[in-house]
């Protein structure tokens, strides 16, 4: 029997040209009828999930040896796009709006590419065959034509609208927030279609909001019954009998304490410090044995494989595992008995560990401590809390010093320490936000984040010497092109990056620029710069080493009940504790075949989480800020861009200043100096700088919010054109519309349409605000936006973009909206209007058109 293993490496073959299935049949002596029909299920197979290509000319062959590359898609607001390749050597690949042909957003796609720069970057390609699709259902606002709808996409990477024929409506009223499932995929200029499956309330419903983001990411909610059956058979407390069965280290005797935040309910690590006689410390790490409990290949490993992580939204938890292993057998909570895997580490004067050692064993924690009751112990020493925990003070402040140290070592070889103030949006039980309180980082959470990091690091190490299949948490190098251009804009404010060669740098030159930049009003700027110059950190079967941390050897073993790849790892540590050190080579051969795979799902998973976290967080911010229009506030300037600035309030909430909106002047944006510069005034807005601004408007479709500086004067009537650009008054004479009104600015704004296919696409909603709608909406749904403002020719306030701010993104701002353009008004039989939905997706046009009985719009042949 021919595997998948032996044909793919033998398409790989150098000398291998492309066969037919019956000139590989003949290659593989398959003479058996019943081989030939596996051996045919195998190509079909292969050949759908795109792992090699059918041609013209039936004939089979690997896509890297025809110019395909395989990867995901990360789509972008604007329209176009850009493949990740799964081969992480490749670079990415840019993809035109017109060439995604049908792919959308999360999808693996293979991409021919077509052109590239001279340096070998800049990859530009089209999507040749769409292998997966990641969208299968989408979150919006339904908005109903009365023989056809539309869902407008809560997501703005897909920007375009879901058209829904009238029997795919199923009870959706318009405004309603829905769940639509796409049934037939967008194709050149005709729209995706799909049937609404849930309804989730009007889209101003409390609630519906944060459940709206949670359908949108495809989070799940509750568990499947056969995985709380499988939750409810496991045991409130531990056996007696079991721990000495399992041969388990017994460390009930050990002062072992937990140190989390108030509200945590799930305890999966636990600490503990000594002094040794010879003046060494002592360290031990001991985590939650959730693996002993969620076994391999149950139904509660298979439902925690699938969501990967916990995610944290602003108002809810959505757990990995069902709370009762989360909160209860799996949580260390204090005086009970509970099963652990240990790493203990004896760390010398130079705070390098001289001897280490992983086990498994049970605890009973003394006591259930908070972030704040060590901090007043070992920081403010306050008398009565002291008192309360005299028995454990001196281990706290042993601690201290020890954490302290680890830093200090951490730092010296070049850790990257970004200090972001993170904020947390406190909610009421209705859902509503009541405030915007800054996250604390006192000595007790560096006490367990130094911790946590010496036991990853310590255990990531003992493994990968051991060469068992493992995962580890690795953060490449940053990008060379990154790198560079991060370098040219830290000497815009007199830095340099030391012992940069230009396309490799040493953590330790970043860390120390950053110290450099301490106390700095550009320090906010320069770390967030250095951070998007960075990859992300993600999983992965090889020890790369982690970037950002200096660190050779690093994984994720401290958090198995909210992560699962620390959940794998533990399975693996028992497993190799409880066989004397090594796999059987059976065991080790499937453990291997399998890590790269769970290594690549929990890194999507966790990007997931991210996004969702991120979106529900920018939400509550806006909402926070609704009653606060036409209030003043200092805010710093955090991030300048071609069409305004961002500013950054003193609780972290952050809004736009639109070009349009500073009115004092006609600014130009240096992107070398990151900088808008005053034509007439030379007045010169940098980031870092501090400014008074008004709340102007808060859109909550776009959870967006719209500044204004304070004091600025407006300039004379006649002197400017509110496009979105604050260009100059539009050339004299001009015969194009999207010059006519907006100068260089809509002259800008109507070459994008033109390239967009605006001007055709979008009819006449749109006209003389700084171009046809989509074109100065900076390719957003340009006829939703544009209409109304345009399409009398009279000019409209400031227009929507979609650009970021690099926090997660800044949708499009508001702008006058019709639901009813191009809707319903014009498609009766014989109108010459063309069909749009609101959003100025093109459904056809005129009366040959026009949408038939059905409500369908017309379709390319396929």
């Amino acid at each position: 029997m021919v595997t998948e293993s032996e044909l793919l490496d033998f398409m790989r073959e150098t000398a291998y040209k492309p066969m037919t299935y019956q000139e590989l049949e003949e290659h593989f002596h398959i003479a058996d009828a019943k081989e030939f029909r596996e051996f045919l299920k195998l190509l079909n197979r292969l050949e759908q999930e795109g792992k090699i290509i059918l041609t013209r000319t039936h004939r089979y062959g690997m896509p890297e040896r025809m110019d395909l590359v395989r990867g995901r898609l990360q789509a972008h607001a604007k329209g176009f796009a850009f493949l990740i390749p799964e081969d992480r050597e490749h670079p990415d690949v840019y993809i035109h709006a017109n060439d995604l042909k049908s792919a959308m957003n999360g999808d693996t796609v293979l991409v021919r590419v077509n052109s590239k720069s001279i340096a070998g970057g800049k990859l530009e390609g089209e999507v040749v065959r769409v292998v997966t699709r990641a969208v299968t259902q989408v979150v919006g606002v339904f908005q109903n034509e009365e023989a056809y709808g539309f869902v407008i996409p809560d997501d703005k990477r897909i920007n375009r609208d879901i058209f829904i024929p009238k029997e795919g409506f199923n009870g959706a009223a318009n405004g309603q927030k829905v769940v639509v499932r796409i049934v037939q995929y967008p194709e050149g200029r005709a729209a995706a279609e799909g049937e609404i499956i849930e309804i989730l309330g009007h889209k101003d419903d409390p609630g519906v909001d944060i459940l709206s983001i949670i359908r949108k990411h495809q989070l799940p909610e509750a568990f499947p019954d056969d995985v709380m059956e499988e939750a409810m058979s496991v045991p409130d407390e531990i056996d007696p009998a079991e721990i000495a069965k399992q041969g388990r280290r017994d460390l009930r005797d050990k002062v072992i304490v937990t140190i989390d935040g108030e509200d945590a309910k799930d305890l999966d690590d636990a600490v503990n410090v000594e002094r040794l006689p010879n003046g060494h410390i002592k360290l031990g790490v001991h985590i939650a044995d959730v693996g002993y409990y969620v076994r391999e290949k149950s139904k509660l490993d298979q439902e925690a494989y699938n969501r990967g992580c916990s995610v944290y939204l602003v108002d809810r938890v959505i757990p990995m595992l069902p709370h009762r292993l989360s909160n209860g057998i799996c949580s260390l909570n204090p005086k009970v008995d509970r099963f652990t895997l240990s790493c203990e580490m004896e760390f010398n004067e130079q705070m390098k560990v001289v001897k280490h050692d992983i086990f498994t064993s049970v605890i009973r924690t003394k006591e259930r401590m908070t972030y704040t009751n060590v901090r007043k112990i070992v920081e403010d020493e306050d008398p009565e809390v002291t008192a309360r925990y005299s028995e454990l003070a001196d281990m706290f402040r042993l601690m201290k010093e020890l954490a302290l140290k680890l830093r200090s070592k951490r730092m010296r070889r070049g850790a990257v320490d970004f200090d972001f103030e993170e904020s947390k949006v406190i909610v009421d039980e209705n859902g509503k936000p009541t405030d915007i309180v800054k996250r604390e980082r006192s000595i007790a959470e560096q006490i367990i984040e130094e911790f946590m990091l010496a036991a990853n690091e310590t255990v990531a190490e003992h493994f990968h010497w051991l060469k068992v299949p493992f995962i580890y948490r690795i953060h490449e190098d940053p990008d060379q092109e990154k790198l560079l251009n991060f370098m040219m804009f830290v000497a815009n404010f007199g830095y340099s990056v030391k012992g940069g060669k230009g396309d490799r740098v040493h953590p330790r030159a970043l860390q120390s620029l950053l110290e450099d930049i301490q106390g700095t009003k550009e320090q906010t700027v320069i770390s967030t710069m250095m951070l998007r110059s960075m990859k992300q950190a993600k999983y992965d079967a090889e020890s790369t080493g982690h970037f950002g941390l200096a660190a050779e050897f690093y994984t994720h073993f401290t958090s198995p009940i909210r992560r699962y790849p620390d959940l794998v790892i533990h399975r693996v540590i028992r497993e190799v504790i409880e066989n004397g050190g090594a796999l059987p080579a059976a065991r080790e051969e499937y453990l291997a075949s399998r890590m790269q795979e769970i290594a690549q799902q929990s890194s999507e998973r966790e990007r997931v989480a991210v996004e969702a976290e991120r979106d529900t967080e920018q939400l509550k911010k806006a909402e926070f800020m609704l009653d606060k229009v036409g209030e003043e506030f200092p805010g710093i300037i955090s991030s300048v861009t071609s069409f305004g600035m961002f500013i950054e309030l003193e609780n972290t909430v952050e809004g736009l200043i639109r070009l349009s909106a500073m009115t004092d002047d006609y600014y130009h944006f240096h992107e070398q100096h990151m900088a808008l510069i005053g034509e007439r005034t030379s007045k010169i807005y940098r980031i870092g700088d501090e400014v008074e601004i008004r709340v102007a408007r808060v859109n909550m479709d776009d959870h967006t919010i719209d500044f204004e500086m304070v004091d600025m004067k407006p300039r004379r009537r006649g002197e400017g054109f509110e496009d979105g650009f604050g260009g100059r008054p539009g050339d004299k004479g001009s015969s194009k519309p999207w010059q006519a009104a907006g100068g260089k600015g809509g002259k800008n704004g109507g070459k994008a349409g033109k390239k967009a296919g605006a001007g055709k696409a979008f009819g006449k909603a749109g006209k003389g605000a700084g171009g046809k709608g989509k074109a100065a909406a900076g390719g957003k749904r340009g006829g939703k936006r544009g209409a109304g403002a345009g399409a009398a020719g009279d000019v409209g306030p400031a227009v929507s973009f979609g650009f970021g701010s690099g926090k997660g993104g800044y949708a499009p701002g508001p702008a006058p909206t019709s639901r009813k353009a191009g809707g319903s008004s014009g498609a009766g039989k014989g109108s010459r209007r063309k069909k749009t939905s609101a959003s100025g997706i093109f459904i056809g046009g005129g009366s040959s058109g026009a949408p038939g009985a059905d409500g369908k719009p017309p379709r390319k042949k396929r």
